[in-house]
C-alpha cells in the first residue's frame, strides 16, 4: 500500500466530526446500513455480505437481536448507487458499510456525519474519502483495495503466460473505475514497455462495448486483455469471460471469482478477508471509537489463480514457475 500522505479536502468540509460513537446502546438494536455493489442474487455478493455478518456475530452483534441490518444492492449503475446511498442515509443508521469505490463515493456525497466503513476502495485519499491513510479524519475509514503500482504485475503475468503478447486492452468503465480509469490504467501503461507490450485503453459501459473491445484487440493477433478492479466489470464478469473465450484473447483478472468460472488467470486479493476484517471496525465504532481515528488498512492476502482448462483451450503452456507459485490451480 503506497503511503501517500497528502491531504484531500473532504467536499470543502474537514470540520470536526460531531458524532462521538454509539458505545453499545442497551435500549435498542443498533442499525447498520450495507451498500453492496452487486445484485442481490449474485452469489459473490452474498458470500461477502455473509462474511461481514458472521464476523459481527462473533464480536457480539447479532442481526435481529442487538443489530438491525438494512441491505441495499446496486447493480453496477452509478445512478442506482446514488439512489441506494440516499435511501440508506435517510434511515439514519449508526454505521454504513460501503463496498467499492463508486458506492462509497455515493454515500460520502450524502453524509459527513454517519460513520462509514468502506471495503475494497482503490484510492481512498485520491477519491477524497479520507485525509490520509494513517489519519483518515472525518467520518470515513476502511479497507483498501490494490495499490496502483501492483497493476504492473498483471502485465508481467500475462506476458509470462503468452510470450508473444504485443498489445493489451485495458478494460474499464469510466463511470465506475477509480479515477475514471486513470488509477490503474496509468501504472499499466507505464509498466507495459518493460515487457515489450503496447496498451490500448478500452472504455466499456455495456455488453456491446465489451464485445467490441475484444473483437478489436483480437484482429491482429498477439493480443491480450487486462480486466481492472471495477464494480461494473465485476457485474459483467460472465460476459467478459465469454468474450475472451470467443475471441481467444488471453485475459488476466483481479479476483478469483473471474478465474473459477473460466477466466484464464487472476492475480488479486482475498476480498472475503477484507469484509471479515471490516467487521472489527464496525464493532469498534459501535463501541465508541471515531472512524477518523482508525487508520485505513490494506489487503494482506494476495492470490494467483490459474485455470488450466482455459489455458489449454487457448493453446497456452503454463510456465512451471507460475504453477509453483500459484495459490490455486483449477483443472
Amino acid at each position: 500500500m503506497r503511503r501517500r500522505e497528502f491531504i484531500t479536502l473532504l467536499g470543502g468540509a474537514a470540520a470536526a466530526w460531531p458524532r462521538a460513537g454509539i458505545a453499545q446502546p442497551t435500549d435498542r438494536p443498533v442499525r447498520l446500513g450495507l451498500l453492496m455493489g452487486y445484485a442481490d442474487n449474485d452469489p459473490e455478493g452474498v458470500v461477502r455480505a455473509k462474511a461481514l455478518v458472521q464476523q459481527l456475530q462473533t464480536l457480539g452483534w447479532t442481526d435481529g437481536r442487538n443489530l438491525r441490518i438494512d441491505y441495499r444492492w446496486a447493480v453496477g449503475s452509478a445512478q442506482q448507487m446514488a439512489q441506494m446511498a440516499k435511501e440508506l442515509v435517510a434511515l439514519q443508521p449508526d454505521v454504513i458499510v460501503s463496498h467499492t469505490t463508486a458506492p462509497t463515493a455515493a454515500v460520502v456525497r450524502e453524509t459527513r456525519t454517519i460513520p462509514i466503513v468502506f471495503v475494497t476502495v482503490s484510492d481512498p485519499v485520491g477519491g477524497g474519502f479520507v485525509a490520509s491513510l494513517a489519519r483518515p479524519g472525518g467520518n470515513v475509514t476502511g479497507f483498501a483495495n490494490f495499490e496502483a503500482s501492483l497493476a504492473g504485475k498483471w502485465v508481467e503475468v500475462l506476458k509470462e503466460l503468452s510470450p508473444g503478447l504485443a498489445r493489451v486492452a485495458i478494460l474499464f468503465n469510466p463511470d465506475t473505475a477509480p479515477g475514471n480509469g486513470s488509477y490503474y490504467n496509468d501504472p499499466i501503461e507505464n509498466a507495459a514497455p518493460r515487457f515489450g507490450v503496447k496498451t490500448v485503453p478500452a472504455a466499456v459501459q455495456n455488453e456491446a462495448d465489451i464485445e467490441r473491445a475484444f473483437s478489436t484487440i483480437a484482429r491482429d493477433g498477439d493480443a491480450g486483455a487486462i480486466t481492472t478492479p471495477d464494480i461494473f466489470l465485476v457485474i459483467q464478469r460472465h460476459v467478459i469471460i465469454a468474450m475472451a473465450a470467443r475471441y481467444r484473447v488471453p485475459t488476466i483478472y483481479p479476483f478469483r471469482f473471474f478465474a473459477a468460472p473460466g477466466g484464464l488467470v487472476a492475480y488479486g486479493i482475498d476480498t472475503v478477508d477484507l469484509f471479515q476484517r471490516a467487521a472489527s471496525y464496525v464493532d469498534r465504532i459501535l463501541r465508541g471509537i471515531r472512524p477518523g481515528d482508525l487508520p485505513v488498512q490494506g489487503p494482506t492476502n494476495f492470490q494467483l489463480i490459474i485455470n488450466l482448462k482455459t489455458a489449454k483451450a487457448l493453446g497456452l503452456t503454463i510456465p512451471r514457475r507460475l504453477l509453483l507459485t500459484a495459490h490455486e490451480v483449477i483443472e
